[in-house]
């Protein structure tokens, strides 16, 4: 099989780790969750994914990824004709995990991460492909065209290799042209960002991370009426769906719980509402 190669800036390279953890996942017979064309799309890149095999990292992208899936759910169950928005959409297929038949949903990223998602997914009347930066002031116009509301960004794993101004710029972007939406984003603290090249996997790419963030109400001291609907650690993930975890992960969890580690509890996922 002719296998596609990848050619990925520094920053877009750190999108095949949480592609590799759902792949590794889906492998499973008792799985966080299933995602069959993250394994196909595995096989089909050229890459060394081996140099991930055994971090404990791959379980915690799953584990991200699962949680905003569950947000992303919950949102279209309750607005099922609703907006989803992917910053930095990467490899994802969130679109084949949740249930969005009537949703509108747009995957954004950088063009060179848009060449390679185009050799696996192809648009459709409900889903456009967006090729820009996330800080680029031109994609909320294509989101706007022919939407109404309501909305919900997700924002995994991209935030924190931006800088502090360009997070500020990208939340008072989406608050001025999408006000009330809400916002899925993970944040990492100061001591996260300043050990980082120990990091398990970071400590295997070449990027790292800029902005750091020690708690997500901090957002609303840039946006006043930011609220913050949920925030979540890996240790102290929501009821039920720690309830809904294979036996394995609720031991792993458990154990974070009580060790209560820096890297653990200053890596936030957190559900806002914009202003």
């Amino acid at each position: 099989m002719t296998k596609h190669t990848v050619e990925l800036g520094t920053i877009q390279e750190t999108l095949l780790i949480p592609l590799y953890g759902r792949a590794v996942e889906n492998l499973k017979a008792e799985a966080v969750l299933r995602d069959p064309r993250a394994e196909e799309i595995v096989a089909a890149i050229e890459y060394d994914f081996s140099r991930f095999d055994g971090l404990p990292s791959l379980a915690g992208t799953v584990l991200r990824t699962a949680l905003f899936d569950r947000w992303v759910a919950d949102f279209l169950a309750d607005h099922p004709s609703g907006t989803v928005v992917e910053l930095g959409a990467g490899l994802n297929t969130r679109h084949e995990r949740v249930d969005s038949t009537q949703a509108r949903w747009f995957d954004l990223d950088l063009p060179d991460v848009i060449a390679l998602r185009r050799k696996f997914f192809t648009d459709t009347a409900q889903r456009t492909t967006i090729s820009a930066s996330v800080t680029d002031t031109s994609w909320p116009a294509t989101v706007e065209e022919d939407t109404d509301g309501p909305y919900i960004f997700c924002a995994e794993a991209v935030l924190p290799f931006l800088e502090g101004t360009e997070v500020h710029h990208v939340l008072g972007m989406i608050a001025e042209r999408f006000p009330g939406s809400l916002l899925a984003l993970d944040t990492a603290g100061p001591e996260i960002v300043a050990t980082q090249a120990t990091h398990d996997a970071l400590s295997k790419v070449e990027a790292r991370m800029q902005w750091s963030c020690g708690d997500p109400a901090e957002l609303a001291t840039w946006l006043p009426g930011t609220t913050v609907r949920a925030s979540h650690t890996l240790s102290s993930l929501p009821g039920r769906m720690y309830e809904q975890l294979p036996a394995a992960y609720q031991d792993m969890i458990d154990r974070l719980a009580e060790q209560r580690l820096p890297q653990v509890e200053e890596y936030r996922l957190s559900l806002v509402r914009l202003p």
